[in-house]
């Protein structure tokens, strides 16, 4: 029997594919992004790390063990002072300081996305948590690997960390931890549930897709 993740990335596969040739990734991976573009997905996805960090301390509050206590502890921290010091580090070689960054007021699509993490982190189960969280973190490592594979991509100046980051072994492991764990989860759940956690997984998807297009459209509140 196939592991329930694989159906997971079965059902995403060409969303996620479509992402990966969006222009903003695409772009930054031959290094001519507009860094106007970069900034601003800087920025949001800065905000959008803050409430990203409460869903893994949600996860936390629903695990029932130790281990997996634990774990999600580790991912709150690294989200906090890993991934969101790389972009604090970016920021600063714009001139662009700690609390402007904090102070980023969200968009409509980062709206959108954080709602849905959090509403469902608080009014799912952990099975749940997993489910929406885990996109994010998935279909960015795959990213990363893939730009590792492509001659010259780690020749841009700027974008190269941005690589690095999500290629590395350590982000990877954690990917994997939380991949391994959605497994586990869905082990003896009904088709029903089944079904739900797939749905969860394919919003977030679509909007991690939402992400990346509202961050080339620089995308702002109509009023």
């Amino acid at each position: 029997m196939s592991r329930f993740s694989e159906r997971l990335y079965r059902s995403v596969k060409e969303i996620w594919a479509k992402s990966h040739d969006h222009p903003f990734l695409t772009e930054l991976r031959d290094g001519t992004l507009d860094t106007v573009r970069f900034i601003y997905y800087l920025k949001q996805d800065y905000v959008y790390l803050i409430d990203y960090a409460k869903v893994f301390a949600m996860g936390s509050l629903k695990a029932r063990d130790l281990e997996t206590i634990s774990k999600f502890a580790e991912l709150l921290h690294s989200t906090l002072n890993v991934e969101m010091e790389l972009h604090r580090q970016y920021a600063a070689r714009f001139g662009i300081a700690r609390d402007e960054l904090e102070q980023t007021f969200p968009s409509p699509t980062t709206v959108a996305y954080t709602k849905y993490l959090l509403d469902t982190a608080a009014q799912g189960a952990l099975s749940d948590v997993v489910a929406v969280l885990l996109p994010c973190m998935w279909s960015y490592r795959e990213i990363g690997v893939a730009y590792m594979k492509i001659p010259g991509a780690l020749d841009h100046p700027l974008y190269r960390e941005w690589i690095l980051m999500y290629s590395s072994e350590e982000f990877g492991a954690l990917t994997d931890w939380c991949i391994a764990l959605m497994d586990r989860l869905a082990e003896g759940l009904p088709e029903r549930e089944l079904a739900q956690l797939e749905e969860r997984f394919m919003v977030a998807s679509k909007l991690e897709y939402m992400f990346w297009d509202m961050a080339y459209r620089l995308e702002a509140w109509p009023v």
